[in-house]
């Protein structure tokens, strides 16, 4: 396991940050009617919340003190009765619409996040480690919907009952009500303390907990290559380190929290203590009723409970805000390669494809003076010609680094040229749409993935629609369906997550059946057979004979073996084609591809030496 070199994005504001929340609150006001809905219960809850110390009041002066017949009283208590009713009525619709709000709000944004990760280039996945991804998606999602469905919600309550009961108080004796409302100067003090420290410690600890993520993700994906090396200890020392950095930054942010609310609620005190010794001597003179204080006193409570729940609210939205910026960095990512507004109004998007527009591909390729880099310094490709004509097969041969898997992926526009042209059948790839190009693409890579599922259902995945008569005929044309047959169950047999129940071989020939049965225009084979034993190497040479006649392939080969019939070799060197030409053709010139093709050839026969 590595250290997560990925650096996050920086966040700087010390308070909420009005922007990002307003950003958000589009998101969430694609259900305004159900908001519109849970904003009415706690209107509602509100207002028997301050009409309840109302009807104390009157029960104590006119009942209690006063002498008000004892016939009324029922007339009252139904009263008070039916506002208890009403009030577990709102209690139970709002906790229901709340749930509601929170399920659909997560669910949207996850939606909207996968999404975008389908429209996202290579170059993302490049620099953003998939633990980061997965953190996003699952804890800073679920923060925010909880968060948003209520949190705001108890801001909605209590803003109602405080504004409520302000015009109550001050109609019923505004000094008494200026005693409560004089603490609210400190308190907004202390809040923008407590706000900024808040804020700044939670997005250490969500930053820690990706990180946590992350090597998790690669402790578990890397397990058998920590085994056998024998790291165990070493991944576990890095781990420990990383939770127990999590640990001391969670602790230093939860006693934020608490020093928080103790803070609201000694203000909340004081001026409830205020109310007694001023309100109590009043009493005493006559000026007001006992009811009245007893008003004020349950008011100086209640008062100070939306209080609490604000000041807990604005310390919940300091811990969300992290995740907010979390979760719309991703939403909000610039897609490095995206097609012109004119393609996609043509051939629709990566998510909508208007397929009934597209043309058919031939596979005649041609690279016009193209010149790419990953980094400006660095110069991958610089003024790259080739013309590759319909059904050749073309190999690249050379180096790590000289640039071959770039070639390629510039073909398959998973990265765009810095200049210069790539043309297919003679159209700028870039007038065509990126679906419409990957729909006529066969792809295999050198390590093969597998999904979670069948056998059937991976082969599929190069079209869904197949019918299972012509996945178990791709299978046949890549040498596949003997070893399916023997399997457990078949083309049913679960192959388990990545492939892990099959092996590196199995795996590459259901990859290739996979690819077969899109019967794409252009096949790219990314080092397919250089990690698989030599018998399967066979098998699989065999099936590429057959499949690539007739069609326009490239190869990316580190086994020259398996190239010797090429209609055309590039020896590629730091981003220039140095030799062109047939094996034999090479071989003749004596030069790097004949050095690299005899080193390998001595150390074939030195192999197969030893093994007799």
């Amino acid at each position: 396991m590595s250290q997560i070199k990925f650096e996050e994005q920086q966040y700087n504001t010390d308070t909420l940050d009005t922007k990002l929340w307003s950003k958000i609150l589009k998101l969430l006001w694609i259900h305004k009617k159900d908001l519109y809905i849970l904003y009415g219960f706690m209107i509602m809850l509100a207002f028997v919340d301050v009409a309840l110390p109302l009807m104390n009041r009157f029960a104590i002066d006119e009942f209690v003190i006063g002498n008000r017949q004892l016939s009324d009283l029922r007339l009252f208590g139904l009263v008070y009765f039916g506002f208890i009713v009403w009030q577990s009525f709102n209690v139970y619709y709002f906790i229901k619409q709340a749930g509601k709000i929170e399920m659909n709000f997560a669910y949207d944004i996850r939606q909207r996040a996968f999404a975008k990760i389908q429209e996202l280039s290579f170059s993302y996945f490049d620099k953003t480690p998939l633990g980061w991804i997965m953190s996003r998606m699952t804890s800073d999602i679920t923060r925010l919907s909880e968060i948003l469905s209520w949190g705001l919600m108890d801001m909605v309550w209590g803003f109602s009952v405080m504004f409520g009961i302000t015009i109550v108080m001050f109609v019923v004796n505004w000094k008494l009500a200026l005693l409560i409302m004089m603490v609210m100067p400190p308190l907004a003090y202390i809040s923008l303390y407590f706000q900024k420290k808040i804020l700044k410690t939670y997005r250490d600890v969500r930053k820690v907990n990706s990180k946590i993520t992350g090597a998790f993700s690669e402790g578990i994906s890397g397990a058998k290559t920590t085994k056998t090396m024998a790291i165990e200890d070493i991944n576990f020392e890095e781990f420990r380190d990383l939770t127990k950095e999590m640990r001391t930054k969670s602790i230093r942010a939860a006693i934020l929290s608490a020093l928080f609310m103790p803070v609201v609620m000694g203000l909340g005190s004081i001026s409830t203590a205020s109310i007694l010794v001023v309100g109590g001597n009043q009493v005493l003179l006559r000026t007001i009723q006992f009811g009245t204080l007893m008003l004020f006193t349950q008011y100086a409570t209640q008062f100070f409970e939306p209080l609490r729940q604000i000041a807990r609210l604005l310390a919940e939205l300091q811990m969300a805000q992290a995740s907010a910026e979390r979760v719309l960095s991703l939403i909000n990512s610039d897609v490095a390669i995206v097609d012109k507004p004119e393609v996609i109004e043509k051939y629709g998007s990566i998510l909508q494809p208007k397929k009934a527009n597209y043309e058919p591909m031939v596979g005649h390729v041609r690279f016009e003076n193209v010149n790419f880099h990953y980094n400006p310094q660095e110069p991958v490709l610089m003024d790259f010609n080739l013309d590759v004509q319909v059904g050749e097969t073309v190999a690249l041969v050379g180096e790590t680094g000289s640039g071959k898997s770039t070639i390629v992926n510039l073909l398959c526009r998973f990265y765009e040229p810095i200049s210069g042209k790539i043309l297919i059948d003679g159209v700028d790839i870039q007038d065509r749409s990126i679906g419409w190009l990957h729909s006529h693409l066969g792809y295999v890579l050198q390590a093969p993935h597998l999904f979670s599922g069948t056998v059937t259902e991976n082969i599929r995945y190069g079209k869904l629609e197949a019918t299972m008569e012509e996945v178990i005929e791709a299978a046949k044309m890549v040498n596949a369906h003997s070893f399916i047959e023997k399997l457990e169950s078949g083309y049913d047999t679960d192959v388990g997550e990545g492939g892990s129940r099959l092996s590196t071989g199995e795996k590459q020939l259901i990859s290739f059946a996979r690819a077969v049965l899109a019967d794409p225009a252009i096949f790219v084979l990314d080092e397919a057979t250089s990690s698989i034993d030599t018998e399967t190497e066979q098998i699989i040479q065999h099936a590429i004979d057959t499949l690539l006649k007739g069609r326009t392939s490239f190869i990316i080969a580190h086994r020259l073996s398996t190239i010797v019939s090429a209609d055309k070799i590039l020896v590629v060197k730091k981003g220039r084609v140095v030799e062109s030409g047939t094996h034999s053709q090479l071989l003749d010139l004596q030069g790097y591809y004949y050095r690299l093709y005899t080193n390998q050839f001595q150390e074939g026969l030195q192999k197969e030496l030893l093994q007799m």
